[in-house]
């Protein structure tokens, strides 16, 4: 008990002054430890902060060049799908105007071609390959032409607004704007290209229709001319032939009338071979019957010949007449098909402007 009640040993007065001196530069070595951290951390904090006001400076900056650039390729899409607006619209009114041109030579073909198919119907010698049949050829065939080059031109225009067409404007903004230009250049030589396509062929088909209707023109004017010909014929054969058969009347009549002087002067013959003995002899009165028998027997011979000869030219006549009748027919008939049926058809033939 009395050990556990025993003090605690006591430090030396060296120990405690040692001790104090090592408090003291203990602590003086943390202060100055402090002293430089603090110095340390200011010197960085000015330091940093200067970096970064620097690189928000920098930043900042880049932040409004790239703003500026976006500004400046946003107004220049803009301005692109702009034209790109403006050009799509004129396509579609160049494809409007193509189609419309495209629909309007359907109805001048059906024409040529029914004119072609019209004037099969022309009869005996009319139903010739002339001028009026080879222009009609070559207008269906420009027609025809006409319509191939406005079918591939429309297609080309569709495939080309499908290139522009506004929808696609995002592509192109990602693409770049290049081909953006590229498209519109190509639109603008379509554009030119559609323009003379259909001013080459409006004048095409308008020079042909015209090429046709004056070959018409004169055709029917050569048909009436030459059916006018035959009509004078006709009436002249016809008159020839009204004398033909007055003339014929006339030699019937001459040859009738000579069988009762040839039968007088016969019977007179006849009756003077009865004569008695010597009375029966060539005397004069003899001679004169047996001349006026022959004469009149001869007469009436030629007057035979002839109405036999008369007889086969009224014939011949009469043959011309019915030549003459279905050539006239024929003519007309071609002047129905012509005049009538065709160009009164080709009158709606009308070459718009589109």
């Amino acid at each position: 008990m009395a050990r556990l009640l025993q003090a605690p040993p006591k430090f030396h007065p060296s120990e405690w002054d040692v001790a104090n001196k090592m408090q003291c530069a203990s602590t003086e070595s943390q202060k100055s430890r402090s002293e430089r951290v603090i110095a340390e951390s200011r010197r960085l904090l000015d330091e940093t902060e200067k970096t970064t006001q620097k690189t928000r400076s920098d930043v900042n900056k880049k932040i409004e060049q790239r703003r500026e650039e976006i500004k400046f390729w946003k107004q220049e899409l803009e301005n692109k799908l702009e034209q790109i607006v403006h050009e799509t619209e004129v396509l579609l009114t160049f494809k409007t105007r193509l189609e419309k041109s495209l629909e309007s030579c359907k109805e001048p073909l059906v024409i040529a071609q029914k004119c072609l198919l019209n004037r099969q119907r022309r009869a005996g010698i009319d139903l010739v390959h002339d001028e009026v049949e080879q222009e009609l050829v070559k207008e269906a065939e420009v027609l025809q032409g006409v319509i191939a080059l406005l079918g591939r031109t429309l297609e080309q225009t569709n495939e080309q607004i499908s290139f522009v067409s506004p929808e696609d404007w995002i592509d192109f903004s990602n693409i770049n704007i290049e081909k953006a230009d590229k498209q519109r250049n190509n639109s603008l030589a379509l554009g030119a290209l559609i323009d003379g396509i259909l001013s080459q062929t409006r004048n095409d088909m308008r020079k042909q229709c015209e090429m046709v209707n004056v070959a018409f023109r004169n055709k029917v004017k050569e048909v009436k001319d030459a059916k006018h010909k035959l009509e004078t014929l006709l009436a002249m054969v016809m008159d020839e032939t009204a004398s033909q058969e007055k003339n014929i009347a006339a030699l019937k009549k001459a040859i009738a009338d000579k069988e009762g002087p040839v039968k007088v002067a016969q019977t007179r013959l006849e009756a003077r071979n009865h004569r008695p003995n010597v009375e029966l002899c060539y005397d004069t009165v003899q001679y004169r019957l047996i001349s006026e028998v022959q004469e009149i027997t001869k007469n009436m011979q030629r007057l035979k010949s002839t109405l036999a000869q008369a007889e086969k030219v009224l014939k011949g006549l009469s043959r011309r007449q019915l030549s003459l009748e279905e050539e006239i027919q024929v003519k007309e008939n071609t002047l129905y098909i012509d005049e009538v049926l065709c160009m009164q058809m080709r009158e709606s033939v009308y070459i718009n402007s589109f």
